[in-house]
């Protein structure tokens, strides 16, 4: 009786065991599978209340724009968070400065410090499959972001990105407009520049990263082609493929006519025109003999690779690169305009100023 008794207990603790697995089983978390831009079934929480986004650095900024807040969003890239804290997206979203970002350290993820976020779902540049990996062999959902699904087209960039956070999230009706707005504004600036024989197109010169240890072009098969012949111009490094490491003696020999330094770059238009960088002489270089250096502006977000202001962007390089055909875009009127049709802000003069002269510290170096 004793053994039946101890095997009774046996079973009905199996019983209950089984029962209490039962129960948690009926809780399971509830999901959804998405096709991220990689081309993979990503399965996701149906419901998203942590979500930290890395090597997509320009998403967190269209993430808060498309979602009107910066609500969910408990991680970001520390290149994304300079970008914020420097840029009109801090006046708008205050408390975007606030969302951590330390899980990347010395540009590598760290993991534990990832995995205190407790996300629900990361979001990674798709050209980055070694960081995705990472994620994924951590029991994370990883959606994977594009960059190249249209040939670098920074308009239709922006679009992907918004049609995978509306299957992601739902259609929140605030960056269908912006889609729009950057179509339009492309197809009213190449019914000039179609027309342009290619004599009348300045040689330009993107310099994508330039620091005390490294100088590269954007080349081919990246947004300084689109940037350059949408507006007009023609692409010096256009034989690099991405990003071409080169040298001053590179420069000399392209002597573009235009110079445009982007801020992922700490460069200054002023430290070229100035001559101010020791061990190399740019005085020799037309674009510099003639005043023609520029520096990307920073809005939203840094202006060069797709984003919310990328309709701006487009208007403000024809003004640079072809002012005469585009004399008659009035950038001021254009950002403030913009600034209170989309983000509902009225821009001081103070803010413009600020906008066309970034600080060096939004480089994120």
């Amino acid at each position: 009786m004793k053994k039946i008794s101890r095997y009774a207990a046996i079973l009905t603790l199996i019983a209950v065991t089984f029962s209490g697995c039962t129960k948690k089983d009926s809780k399971k978390i509830a999901t959804r599978t998405i096709t991220d831009h990689t081309g993979q079934e990503v399965e996701i929480p149906a419901e998203l209340n942590r979500i930290v986004i890395g090597s997509i650095l320009p998403l967190a900024s269209v993430y808060c724009m498309y979602m009107g807040s910066t609500d969910k969003l408990v991680g970001m890239h520390p290149s994304s968070m300079a970008a914020a804290k420097n840029s009109y997206l801090a006046t708008v979203f205050p408390e975007v400065t606030k969302i951590d970002s330390s899980f990347v350290q010395n540009g590598a993820i760290n993991i534990e410090e990832f995995l205190k976020l407790k996300p629900d779902v990361v979001f990674y540049n798709a050209t980055n499959q070694e960081e995705g990996q990472i994620y994924k062999n951590a029991g994370i959902p990883a959606v994977g972001f594009a960059v190249n699904l249209s040939g670098y087209n920074s308009v239709e960039t922006y679009a992907d990105w918004i049609s995978l956070l509306g299957e992601i999230f739902g259609d929140t009706g605030r960056a269908s407009k912006i889609i729009e707005e950057g179509r339009n504004v492309q197809n009213k600036i190449l019914e000039r520049v179609n027309k342009l024989e290619d004599s009348k197109k300045p040689k330009v010169l993107i310099l994508f990263n330039y620091d005390d240890s490294n100088m590269t072009a954007g080349g081919s098969n990246f947004f300084s082609q689109y940037w350059i012949e949408t507006a007009g111009g023609i692409n010096v490094a256009g034989n690099f493929k991405g990003q071409g490491k080169i040298n001053m003696e590179q420069v000399y020999q392209w002597n573009p006519d235009m110079i445009f330094i982007t801020n992922f770059s700490p460069r200054l238009a002023e430290d070229l025109l100035e001559n101010k960088i020791n061990g190399t002489d740019w005085s020799l270089v037309k674009a510099v003999k003639e005043g023609k250096v520029y520096k990307f502006p920073l809005g939203m977000y840094r202006w060069f690779p797709p984003a919310s202001d990328t309709p701006l962007v487009l208007q403000w390089l024809a003004t640079k690169i072809q002012p005469e055909l585009f004399s008659d875009i009035n950038m001021d009127k254009e950002i403030t305009d913009y600034y209170k049709k989309y983000y509902g802000v009225s821009l001081k003069e103070s803010d413009l100023k600020a906008i066309y002269n970034p600080v060096r510290a939004a480089s994120g170096k």
